[in-house]
């Protein structure tokens, strides 16, 4: 029997931006089906007989990679982004009314907290640039914790406010709520309280809402931090006690994992039906902090566990739950981003709760909520816990829409100038040439605010009902590729802000609030703490315990920014 010659094939996979590929399935025509994979570092070796052999590369996310190989030579193979993955890849804007300037910032002690580097929207000419869009989302993580700082006597920093986050948090339609299967847009014009010379354009658009008992089954997989920096009581224990009160919602027919991740990574609860619910909280209440956090690993785990329990047209969702602070394995936001990107495709959410301070990392958990098309929330005490994960837990956990945005296009007869409040961009995909309008998944029966500050032209007249704007909403359904298409129209409907709805008003005041908090040039010099409180007076309803909230945070911020303000002159 003749001797065969023996060959060992030595290689590295890399992307095209020269990474290391890791885990890349490879596959020799002599082993037939036997699969092979590169190591940690990306590289591998694999024995054969032939001399020239035929290799396949698959790795998800990417192009496979098929081709004839010398074996007698090291090899280098460069795998592509799959062209949904590549266009996933790309800077990714809230909006698309680009400001390449950022105004003077303001610096803040944050101890270990990171925030995205974001630059708000500044005026845009109507008629040379007549059409701007905006993402929508639900995301609602700023408003508290905005409060959480103002409770502690602190300054906010002003990345860490997202106008459109603060708008999120509040139900603002005075309409009686209704089961829907259409978005409804409403779209009202008001005078301008710290600019006589603009308008408000201010638009709600309230998601379908569907009946509880027609939400379909969910597979859940609760991913908790149990790493040594959670281990105090505003971390770990409030996470469980919030998990333990979304168990309430379960039903028979919904599945629930527990992965977990402190030091090492596992399942610490397989898959259980939601009438189970003694066991699950029993599960919940062992969990325990220790170790560092190797939340990479972790996420992987996750999502492989939601994907061996896919339900077909369920609501498939991987619940993170931590303060962000990953310090093993891929822990920059880029990475972060690339990894979540490589999940996202298997149609499972992502909702991110963040807890902590001192080394809350908001940055990190806003780019995975964002890449895994999804949302988050930050839980500064149970009773916010409560209002995500029970009173507002549908519009948190099932969504109605995805990839969902607004564009607008603005006459020019009427409207001189416009400038989108809130829905900053990061810093380098507001300079990047190449980025892309993201959108964003809508929960059922949300209600979405924006609000436009508008410069008028002279043919503009507050009596008359002439069409200001036209408008587009884009969205796909869950489980479809289909783009559904809203259109409406903005008239000019003007009324004085003290005439204008209840919730208009509250929109307004958390605009300025915001606007105050960040320090913004267009109302730096124009409004003062004492004129915000006394216009929130007149606006909320101190029979609404979160309007009264926000009062008592607008009377503690004056004080806080107002004290700081004195030392400063001294």
């Amino acid at each position: 029997m003749p001797l065969c010659a023996q060959y060992y094939l030595r290689g590295e996979v890399k992307d095209e931006k020269g990474k290391m590929l890791s885990n890349v399935k490879i596959y020799l025509h002599s082993k037939g089906t036997l699969p092979f994979s590169s190591g940690n570092s990306g590289s591998f070796g694999i024995p054969t007989n032939l001399p020239i052999d035929t290799i396949t590369l698959i790795k998800e996310g990417y192009e496979k990679l098929r081709l004839a190989v010398n074996s007698k030579q090291p090899q280098t193979f460069v795998m592509k982004l799959s062209q949904t993955n590549s266009s996933l890849q790309k800077s990714k804007l809230s909006s698309v009314t680009k400001n390449l300037f950022r105004d003077k910032q303001f610096k803040f002690f944050t101890g270990d907290e990171s925030y995205t580097t974001t630059i708000d929207n500044d005026f845009v000419p109507a008629a040379q640039y007549p059409e701007t869009g905006f993402s929508l989302t639900v995301d609602r993580a700023a408003y508290s914790n905005i409060r959480r700082f103002i409770n502690l006597g602190y300054q906010v920093p002003p990345d860490a406010v997202r106008i459109e986050e603060m708008l999120n948090y509040f139900a603002l339609n005075d309409a009686p709520a209704h089961q829907t299967h259409a978005f409804t847009p409403a779209t009202q014009v008001t005078t301008c309280p710290w600019n006589a010379n603009s308008k408000l354009l201010l638009l709600t658009l309230e998601a379908p809402k569907i009946d509880v008992s027609a939400v379909p089954p969910s597979n859940l997989v609760f991913l908790v931090d149990v790493s040594g920096s959670m281990d105090k009581p505003n971390r770990l224990p409030l996470v469980q006690s919030a998990l333990k009160l979304m168990v309430r919602n379960l039903r028979i027919q919904d599945t629930v994992s527990i992965v977990v991740y402190g030091g090492t990574i596992g399942v610490f609860m397989q898959p259980t039906s939601g009438d189970q619910k003694d066991k699950i909280i029993e599960a919940i209440d062992k969990l325990q902090a220790g170790g560092d956090t190797p939340g990479e690993g972790a996420i992987r785990m996750a999502y492989q566990l939601a994907r061996s329990t896919f339900i077909p047209n369920g609501n498939n969702r991987v619940i993170l739950a931590t303060d962000g602070d990953f310090n093993v394995g891929q822990t920059s936001e880029k990475e972060l981003e690339e990894l979540i990107v490589s999940q996202r495709g298997f149609g499972i959410y992502l909702t991110c709760l963040g807890v902590g301070m001192g080394n809350y990392k908001d940055s990190k958990l806003e780019t995975l909520a964002k890449k895994g098309n999804g949302n988050f929330a930050y839980l500064d005490h149970l009773k916010e816990a409560e209002k995500v994960l029970v009173t507002e837990f549908t519009k948190t956990l099932y969504a109605v829409a995805n990839d969902a945005y607004l564009t607008v296009n603005f006459n020019p007869e009427f409207i001189s100038n416009y400038r989108l409040i809130g829905f900053g961009n990061k810093e380098e995909a507001a300079t990047d040439s190449t980025s892309e309008l993201e959108g964003g998944e809508v929960g059922t029966g949300h209600i979405i605010t924006a609000v436009f500050e508008i410069t008028p032209t002279t043919n503009f007249n507050d009596k008359n009902n002439s069409i200001i704007a036209d408008w587009q909403l884009q969205y796909k359904l869950p489980n479809s590729k289909k783009v559904q298409t809203l259109q409406f129209k903005s008239t000019n409907n003007t009324l004085a802000l003290a005439q204008a709805p209840p919730p208009l008003q509250i929109a307004t005041t958390l605009v300025m609030f915001g606007e105050m908090l960040k320090q913004s040039k267009f109302v730096r010099d124009v409004i003062t703490w004492e004129q915000l409180i006394n216009f929130a007076q007149q606006s909320i309803d101190n029979g609404d315990a979160l309007q009264a909230e926000l009062l008592q945070l607008i009377q503690k911020a004056a004080k806080i920014y107002s004290d700081k303000k004195r030392i400063k002159s001294r």
